[in-house]
């Protein structure tokens, strides 16, 4: 059984990355072996389809669990029809969240649990924009 976990870097000690499709790396782990092998996720910066592109990667990998933070539609679908196991809200180091699916202490979801594009963090900034800084109408108009 292979778990996936969502991650900001390579390896075991990586902080989980809570954005399955956005995500910078999935860490996969097999517990028989204690083999660990990180995956850049080259749909990261994807400007659509970026969940199912991350989804195909994972599935690819021949992942059993998947371990991340939220999980979209159109990911959820695909890793529902393979028959994975897909547990969300996972949060501290990837050695962390093994350990708690391990241990029985996560749950599966039945659905997503959020929606598209919701990865991109769209919204959430905190800059100001242009606030008049624009190039304007100027004074004439060429007439």
């Amino acid at each position: 059984m292979n778990i996936c976990v969502t991650a900001s870097g390579e390896g075991l000690d990586s902080e989980v990355d809570p954005r399955f499709g956005r995500c910078s790396y999935f860490v996969i782990y097999d517990p028989d072996t204690r083999n660990v092998e990180s995956i850049s996720n080259a749909a990261a910066f994807t400007s659509g389809g970026t969940g199912i592109k991350a989804a195909e990667i994972v599935a690819n990998a021949g992942v059993d669990a998947l371990l991340t933070g939220t999980m979209g539609p159109n990911a959820f679908s695909i890793f529902s029809e393979l028959g994975i196991d897909v547990q969300v809200g996972i949060k501290g180091t990837v050695r962390e969240a093994i350990r708690q699916y391990e241990a029985g202490e996560l749950q599966s979801i039945r659905s997503p649990n959020t929606t598209p594009g919701s990865g991109m963090r769209k919204g959430n900034g905190m800059g100001n924009g242009m606030k008049g800084s624009g190039m304007g109408r100027g004074i004439g108009r060429g007439k």
